[in-house]
């Protein structure tokens, strides 16, 4: 039968030869489906400037639809999507020219790593770090904090261990 092309962007496939390969990179169908792809990860700042740019769509705004659809030259965004799209683009550059502002989340597992660290260390001075990381094991609820036990479907390689501790398992001989 011979090799087959699979285009990722136009989810289809055809005879991989240089005739019909060139031919479909050519096409307008892939370059609509290649912007289509590439639109999809561009950041709301660029979309805004865009969308600004624009005129709004008369036919979008009568009847609710378009036959261009997202390849139209005018703009189907109504006022309140350019507004939350504004909020949103002001919230990122503050975002980024703040670093400091971080959620509160990030920081409340900071602060409970440098609580840990303070804990091991001045138990270590007394010599009951041991006994003490015995009883951690199985407080959960005093050890971890409640963001990291609230992320749901965990591997189980990163569940906390259960109240009990972990089975003890028989080591058997491999053959």
């Amino acid at each position: 039968m011979g090799k087959r092309y699979f285009c990722d962007y136009c989810d289809r496939s055809f005879q991989d030869n240089m005739h019909n390969r060139k031919k479909h990179l050519n096409g307008v169908q892939h370059h609509r489906a290649k912007k289509a792809w590439f639109d999809y990860f561009r950041d709301s700042e660029a979309i805004l400037n865009d969308e600004q740019a624009k005129k709004p769509c008369r036919k979008f705004l009568q009847t609710g639809n378009c036959g261009f659809g997202p390849n139209c030259r005018f703009s189907h965004m109504s006022e309140d999507e350019m507004a939350n799209l504004k909020r949103q683009v002001e919230d990122e550059r503050l975002h980024r020219e703040d670093p400091k502002d971080t959620r509160s989340s990030e920081r409340s597992i900071e602060e409970w790593l440098t609580r840990r660290e303070k804990r091991k260390l001045a138990l270590s001075s007394e010599g009951e770090l041991k006994d003490k990381e015995e009883s951690e094991g199985s407080q959960t609820e005093n050890g971890i904090p409640a963001e990291l036990l609230s992320v749901p479907d965990l591997p189980p390689s990163l569940l906390p261990p259960p109240p009990g501790g972990w089975r003890a398992m028989a080591v058997g001989e491999w053959s």
